[in-house]
C-alpha cells in the first residue's frame, strides 16, 4: 500500500457561512453547483468579475447546516467582504473558523491508492477527496494533523505541475486569468448547467462559441526563471512560466505563438503539444 504524506497548509484559511440563505447566496454567484457540497464532499469553485475574470477560488464543504469555504489565507478578508455584499438582507453570515486548520494528504510512491487517514485520536475532523484530481489525495479540516509521513510543499508542487493544477496567486491571477484557460472544466470547477452566476455569460461564450487560444500547459525547462517570467518564441512574447519542479513547469501559453523551443530569461523551455 502506498505511504501517505502530508503537511499542514497554513497558507489556507477556513471560512464558515451560516444561515438559511447561505447555499442560495453562494449558488447565485459561484461557478459550480453548491448543491453538490455535502458532509464529506467538496465542490471546487471560483468567484469571477462580471467580465468573467478570476477573483478567488475555493473549496466548498458541507458541515451540517453550514458551508465551509477553504480559501487562500492572504485573500480571505477580501473574499469575506465580497461575499458579504451578497449577504445583505439575507439570512447568511460569514466568519473565519480559526478552530480549523487545513491539512493536505496524498499517496506517496508505491502501491495502489490507499484509503484516507483517520483523524488524530481524540480529534474530530472532516476528510474530503480533492475534487480537482484523485492524485492530489485529500483535504482534511481539523485541529490536529493526521498520522502521515512528513511531506513537503515542494513535493506537492511537483504533483501540481504533473497534473496541471493552478494555484491562487501563482498561475491564477486576480482580474487577469480566465478560468477556462486555466483548466477549470478539467478540474471540475465549473458547471455549465447550473444557471446564472457572476461572469457566467462570458464563461459560457468561451465554452460554446470560441476556441481557446491560450491555456495552461506543462513544459520542460532547462535552468530556472522567476515565476511570471515572459516566454519568448522566435523573438515574440508567447506566454509566461510559473511553478517549476524537477525540470518541468506550468506555463500559460498563447497557442498561436508557442514554439517547440522557447526561452524564459536564461532558461530554455521545450513545449510538446
Amino acid at each position: 500500500m502506498a505511504e501517505l504524506k502530508g503537511f499542514a497548509d497554513d497558507t489556507r484559511a477556513v471560512l464558515r457561512m451560516s444561515g438559511s440563505d447561505a447555499r442560495s447566496v453562494l449558488q447565485n454567484v459561484v461557478t459550480n453547483n453548491v448543491d453538490e457540497a455535502s458532509d464529506g464532499k467538496a465542490v471546487y469553485a471560483a468567484l469571477l468579475t462580471p467580465q468573467g475574470k478570476y477573483l478567488f477560488d475555493f473549496f466548498l464543504v458541507g458541515d451540517g447546516e453550514d458551508i465551509l469555504i477553504d480559501t487562500v489565507a492572504d485573500r480571505a478578508p477580501d473574499l469575506m467582504r465580497r461575499l458579504g455584499m451578497y449577504c445583505l438582507r439575507r439570512d447568511a453570515t460569514l466568519r473565519e473558523d480559526k478552530s480549523l486548520r487545513v491539512f493536505l494528504v496524498w499517496p506517496g510512491e508505491g502501491g495502489s491508492h490507499p484509503p484516507p487517514p483517520p483523524p488524530s485520536p481524540g480529534h474530530a475532523a472532516t476528510v474530503i477527496d480533492d475534487p480537482r484530481d484523485p492524485a492530489l489525495g485529500w483535504r482534511i479540516y481539523g485541529a490536529a494533523p493526521p498520522e502521515t509521513a512528513a511531506g513537503a510543499r515542494a513535493e506537492y508542487d511537483a504533483l501540481r505541475v504533473a497534473h496541471r493544477i493552478p494555484e491562487s496567486g501563482r498561475e491564477l491571477l486576480a482580474d487577469e486569468t480566465y478560468i477556462l484557460e486555466a483548466g477549470f472544466e478539467r478540474l471540475n470547477g465549473v458547471d455549465f448547467r447550473k444557471g446564472c452566476y457572476v461572469g457566467q455569460e462570458v464563461t459560457a461564450r468561451m465554452k460554446h462559441k470560441t476556441e481557446l487560444r491560450k491555456g495552461l500547459v506543462v513544459v520542460d525547462v532547462a535552468g530556472t526563471a522567476p515565476e511570471g517570467t515572459e516566454l519568448m518564441a522566435a523573438g515574440k512574447p508567447a506566454g509566461k512560466i510559473f511553478t517549476q519542479s524537477g525540470g518541468r513547469a506550468l506555463a500559460h501559453l498563447r497557442f498561436d505563438r508557442a514554439g517547440a523551443e522557447m526561452e524564459a530569461g536564461e532558461a530554455r523551455v521545450r513545449y510538446t503539444p
